[in-house]
Parts: C-alpha cells; sequence; structure tokens
C-alpha cells in the first residue's frame, strides 16, 4: 500500500523535475556558484561577468603577428621543404576567473600535430605571455626574448 502512495509522489517530482529542465535547456543563463558556510547557493546573473574587449580574432592575430612566430613558421617550412606548415588556435576564452585567450601554436604534420608555443592574451589586448614550459608558468614576451638569446 505505501508503494502505491509514493509512486504519484515520486513521478510527479520527476516529471516536474524533466520539464523545469527543459525549460532551463531553451534559455540560456549565467550561473555563478558561491559556497556558504558549507551549503551551495546558485545565483543567476543578469550578465556576463566577463566583458571581453578584443575578441577571439584579435587574440589570434596579435599572436600570429608576433615576429618570432613568423620567424618559426618560415623555418619549419623551410626545413621541410614545404611539407610541413604552421598553424594556430585559440583553445580557451576568458573567464571571470581567468581574463585571457588561449593560443596555441603548432606544426599540421599529416599524421599528428605538435605544439611549438602556447600563448596567453589579455581580453584588453594589452598582455601577451608566453608559457615557459620548463617552469610551468606564463612569462612576459621581453623574458622570452631573452630566454631565446641564451
Amino acid at each position: 500500500m505505501t508503494k502505491l502512495i509514493w509512486f504519484p509522489v515520486v513521478a510527479s517530482a520527476v516529471i516536474i523535475g524533466y520539464v523545469d529542465q527543459l525549460a532551463i535547456s531553451r534559455k540560456p543563463r549565467n550561473y555563478m556558484q558561491m559556497a556558504l558556510n558549507s551549503s551551495e547557493t546558485v545565483v543567476e546573473l543578469d550578465e556576463p561577468t566577463v566583458t571581453s574587449k578584443i575578441d577571439e580574432k584579435a587574440a589570434f592575430d596579435l599572436v600570429w603577428q608576433l615576429p618570432l612566430v613568423q620567424r618559426k613558421a618560415k623555418e619549419i617550412q623551410y626545413l621541410s621543404q614545404g611539407t610541413i606548415q604552421v598553424a594556430a588556435i585559440v583553445y580557451d576564452y576568458p573567464t571571470p576567473n581567468d581574463p585571457y585567450y588561449k593560443v596555441r601554436v603548432f606544426d599540421g604534420e599529416p599524421k599528428h600535430d605538435t605544439t611549438i608555443y602556447w600563448f596567453r592574451v589579455l581580453n584588453t589586448g594589452d598582455v601577451i605571455e608566453v608559457l615557459d614550459v620548463i617552469d610551468n608558468k606564463y612569462i612576459s614576451l621581453d623574458e622570452w626574448r631573452e630566454q631565446l638569446k641564451r
């Protein structure tokens, strides 16, 4: 008898949850999670918290136009006799906690690609940094140029 009583309650909860999920998926929303005294609260935000002053293409162009990137692309193309081309892709976008576009420069060999450089560009376009893979941290372009001279 208790199974019969609980079945409609559980079924209606599942249906309400499904309908609510459909309504959420049709309307894009921005959410921010905050932890308060070991309980989580979800707050809906009216506007995105990150406002980019440059777009993905501008971040890509800032990296692609760097003389050291162009020089490396020409060097690889020359040494491979034109069989390997260098390319780049924006693979990560600014967030409230990390306001950088991430750009990966790689060689596009036919069977696989190999990353040459990782860059990050501040969403204002003012700062471009390169990943120092030895120390696993981003450094300024000036520091990078100094490293390359050694």
